[in-house]
């Protein structure tokens, strides 16, 4: 492991949550808060970054550049993560970039990140041979993480999510962007297990993504398995008054802070399969609290409603 990850980890921190819904079909619901595992770089992006700095330090590069949306996740993690390390970070930002920064770019820049806003049209294009060889003549040679962070050395951290009393829980949930953490997951759950994402994106594209994803990295899943698509409020980013209030409401009722693009989108549809009898009676239910908390700062800022 490299030294960023030695220094920062914590324990794990479980909570259970008790509210009437739940109590009364007689479920256990218990979030596994990775968003607590380290004081900046949260929940899954932890995971999805550790062995690729790993390797970007080994390979003597001194650079890794990436790609996200002005209040990515992503970009917040990459950049914190990078200058913990002793590594210069490379935000390829989609679409302009309005000054002043919003708190994720602020955040990023003022960790070292050289943020470059690049045209909707070209980031279509960030994966061709010729933007690549564009950025490396701008920026020199650097070690590459995808949009998302999601990529074989992603899938090996995420891997790690699931340990000890966690495999022994009859239902694992989390939300799904990339699918990455997904794959990762269904890499490491059992076989007696049923793991559940919840995609954030409109469209039912993301269950072949994730297909996609398994045979890329030869992932045979020994759990049975699920893709909500139900619960994406629009569609990636997008809201809804009644997930807005779910979310106040939870942070209230069980002191549980989500959300609104991944988390928050998740609880609300685990809560609506809760009512609707989804899981029998006397289930263990393990929630994956996976981040993001970070992009309340700017959600409040732009829309001017407090989580």
């Amino acid at each position: 492991m490299n030294k960023f990850i030695l220094t920062a980890i914590k324990p794990a921190i479980y909570q259970h949550i008790h509210l009437p819904l739940i109590n009364d079909k007689g479920l256990e619901v218990i979030v596994k808060r990775l968003d607590l595992l380290h004081t900046e770089v949260q929940g899954n992006k932890f995971y999805k970054l550790h062995y690729n700095l790993e390797v970007a330090k080994k390979s003597g590069l001194s650079k890794v550049l990436t790609f996200g949306g002005a209040y990515s996740n992503h970009i917040h993690a990459t950049a914190l993560a990078a200058s913990a390390n002793g590594l210069k970070a490379i935000g390829i930002i989609r679409g302009e970039m309005v000054t002043p920064l919003n708190p994720t770019l602020e955040d990023a820049r003022n960790q070292g990140m050289e943020l470059y806003p690049m045209s909707r049209e070209e980031y279509r294009q960030k994966d061709s041979s010729f933007q690549l060889k564009r950025l490396k003549e701008r920026f020199g040679d650097f070690y590459l993480i995808p949009e998302g962070g999601t990529n074989a050395m992603a899938i090996k951290g995420t891997k790690e999510i699931l340990e000890g009393k966690d495999l022994t829980m009859d239902f694992v949930t989390c939300p799904i962007g990339t699918g990455g953490t997904f794959a990762g997951l269904l890499a490491r759950a059992e076989s007696d297990q049923q793991l559940i994402g919840f995609s954030s994106l409109k469209g039912n594209f993301i269950v072949s993504e994730v297909d996609q994803l398994l045979r890329k990295y030869g992932i045979q899943p020994k759990c049975s398995y699920e893709i909500q698509t139900a619960y994406h409020f629009g569609g990636y980013a997008k809201q809804k008054p009644n997930l807005i209030s779910f979310i106040q409401e939870i942070k209230t009722k069980a002191n549980l802070p989500l959300e609104p693009v991944y988390t928050g989108k998740m609880v609300f549809g685990l809560f609506d399969l809760i009512e609707k009898d989804y899981f029998p009676r006397g289930s263990k239910i393990l929630v994956l609290h996976t981040g993001g908390l970070q992009g309340i700062r700017g959600f409040e800022q732009r829309l001017g409603i407090k989580l």
